[in-house]
């Protein structure tokens, strides 16, 4: 008789979490015979079906090799899943992909691909903005149309923790509360997503943009400082200075404000800070836009923020809500880092 051994994921609910462990790697086995615990009648598993789960299994184990303590990935070991292809939408100006990509256990990610109709391999650009946004503005029609004026593509997801991507976890682990595991892990994945992108075959590569708002442009900041591929940066309001951010910031709840400020949660979080990465930014175009009257980053931060950015990028500061609309107006949000992008061709 045939023996075969199996090796899986194992999930178990209980008080409204779920917890993970992964049995493999020699951790345990079972030894099943032909059709055991099969049940009759039950539709066989095709080889391409098998063979992507165990691809996935191979992302869950690599998981246990990711350092969220660095931005880089030359300390973990991400091994991504093929990926699943959802709704493909074929419009008058553009096309956009829906793909759920994975690499890490029990965090598929949602990305969406947009492209300009008419130009072959179109520059890239990836939006991502900050907790709490999910991906719902790349469904928008409108909003799709800016992103590829000019024959740029867009890449657009959601950070982790944030959106479709908080799940299987108790209330009190959040986006905050794990500010070490998102903000490492989310700038993981921009350099994952850009692998992705470049085995399409179907994107120019060679011109890469990035544009990031609150904590996305946070995450920006760091794939950046350890990716080159990131030529242009356009940064809006970056979240940083941690001590005062997390002593002020009106993100946090006041009940919850003292478990942040406690110095072993700073020592943390203190290797992924703006204002020591942003300097490190040497080869990229950059601009810095503060929104001065905006109190999630609290005053103190945006100040010691300002001071951290080098003198060859450029800082922009809104004082009012007037200065900022007159910027973003017209559909001009995205003018800039697309021009630098244009400029980083000649």
């Amino acid at each position: 008789m045939e023996i075969r051994t199996v090796r899986f994921l194992g999930f178990v609910k209980a008080e409204g979490f779920v917890f993970r462990w992964l049995l493999g790697f020699g951790i345990l086995s079972m030894t099943i015979a032909p059709g055991a615990g099969a049940q009759e009648g039950a539709p066989a598993v095709s080889p391409a079906e098998t063979a992507v789960e165990y691809q996935r299994q191979k992302a869950a184990q690599a998981a246990d090799y990711e350092d969220s303590t660095s931005p880089g990935l030359g300390t973990s070991h991400l091994v991504a899943t093929p990926p699943i292809a959802g709704e493909k939408d074929d419009l008058e100006q553009y096309t956009r992909e829906l793909l759920q990509l994975q690499w890490r256990a029990g965090d598929p990610l949602d990305l969406y691909v947009i492209k300009p109709k008419g130009v072959e391999k179109p520059p890239v650009i990836i939006y991502l903005y900050g907790h709490p946004e999910d991906t719902d503005r790349f469904q928008d029609e409108e909003f799709c149309k800016l992103l590829v004026k000019g024959g740029y593509a867009a890449l657009g997801f959601a950070p982790g923790l944030s959106g479709h991507r908080f799940h299987d976890r108790p209330m009190k682990e959040w986006y905050v509360s794990e500010l070490q595991e998102t903000l490492a892990e989310s700038a993981h994945d921009v350099q994952m997503v850009l692998n992705y992108a470049a085995s399409r075959g179907d994107l120019d590569m060679r011109r890469v943009g990035f544009f990031g708002q609150g904590s996305g442009a946070t995450i920006g900041i760091l794939a950046a400082a350890v990716d080159p591929r990131i030529q242009v940066l356009d940064l809006m309001d970056p979240w940083g200075d941690w001590p005062e951010w997390m002593a002020k910031s009106t993100r946090i709840p006041d009940d919850e404000r003292p478990n942040f400020v406690k110095p072993e949660f700073l020592k943390k979080v203190a290797g992924l800070d703006t204002v020591d990465w942003l300097p490190k930014l040497k080869t990229q175009t950059v601009r810095v836009q503060i929104v001065d009257y905006d109190t999630i980053t609290p005053p103190e931060a945006k100040k010691a923020i300002a001071a951290a950015v080098p003198s060859n990028m450029l800082l922009v500061r809104y004082e009012n809500g007037n200065q900022l609309h007159d910027a973003l107006a017209m559909g001009h949000a995205f003018d800039w880092v697309k021009a630098k992008m244009g400029e980083s061709k000649k």
